[in-house]
């Protein structure tokens, strides 16, 4: 299993807005390629930053359902109406640890 996590800084004061937009109109799609286990919005550090967590079996897995992600034509339309939003995005990859519960 690996985690990617996915960081957008949004414009200032945007975040609440950014939040509802993504949950009415881009978590089903994105859900149909990927595992969410969490979001957050970050209140320390570069602020106006949501962040997000999505699990896939291992890089190849991701790869592959990021392709298909990218062929959907939901998605198509969903990411211009996001990027109005978006200031900077972020994505770090995260292998867990032999111990870790997740």
């Amino acid at each position: 299993m690996i985690y990617e996590m996915r960081t957008y800084q949004v414009a200032p004061g945007r975040a609440a807005e950014f939040l509802a937009f993504y949950e009415a109109e881009g978590l089903g799609i994105i859900s149909k390629y990927a595992k969410l286990i969490g979001c957050w919005v970050k209140e320390s550090g570069v602020l106006n930053s949501v962040v997000f967590i999505w699990a896939y079996e291992d890089f190849g897995h991701r790869t592959q359902q990021r392709a298909k992600l990218g062929q959907d034509d939901e998605w198509k339309i969903f990411i211009p109406k996001m990027l109005p939003y978006l200031v900077h995005q972020e994505s770090v990859f995260m292998n867990p640890a032999a111990f870790s519960p997740n």
